[in-house]
């Protein structure tokens, strides 16, 4: 059998070990959270890196615009009562639009276009991972008191969806609806 005698943690019965192994997973389960939450809260989700060009990828929803193209601004307020304001908007077929994203609240807020079953799909996926990272033009994540901005172009017809996908604001209705008009035939 060997010397316990010189082990650190020789003197301790059974149960102050246990003690100290479940208090040893707390703090780390604690600092690992709090390094979790802070990388999400100043994290890049969403936010625009000024040297990174935009990706142009075409989705349902349309496509990354050009701010110089942007005949429109529209200002969307998210609150922390989970809501956008407004919460319908409608565009031309064709449309650039530059949205100036300003969370009025006191935690963290996003808006992310898509269609409803990419944004549930999202949702989810965030409900999962909630210190998860990324940065997509159709995204805006905006820190209490800031605003961002999002220059999309609407090449697709049709009736989409915005909202905040961080973890429970989804779920408590933060959404919003796009309705993509497609240009009327001339009149005669």
């Amino acid at each position: 059998m060997p010397d316990t005698k010189n082990l650190p943690f020789a003197h301790l019965t059974m149960k102050d070990l246990e003690v100290k192994k479940i208090s040893f997973v707390l703090v780390a389960a604690l600092i690992g959270a709090s390094f979790g939450a802070s990388a999400h809260e100043g994290g890049s989700h969403g936010q625009k890196k000024a040297a990174t060009a935009v990706k142009k990828e075409q989705k349902d929803w349309g496509i990354a615009g050009d701010a110089k193209a942007a005949k429109r601004t529209i200002e969307i307020s998210m609150t922390d009562n989970m809501r956008f304001s407004p919460d319908r908007i409608e565009v031309q077929h064709g449309e650039t639009i530059k949205f100036v994203v300003k969370n009025s609240g006191k935690v963290m807020h996003e808006m992310v276009i898509g269609t409803k079953k990419e944004l549930d799909e999202h949702a989810a996926m965030m409900a999962k991972h909630p210190g998860m990272e990324h940065d997509e033009p159709y995204m805006a994540h905006v820190a209490s008191g800031k605003s961002s901005e999002m220059v999309w172009t609407f090449n697709r017809a049709g009736e989409f969806d915005f909202a905040c996908l961080i973890a429970g604001h989804y779920q408590a209705g933060m959404v919003g609806k796009i309705n993509v008009v497609a240009q009327a035939a001339k009149k005669r």
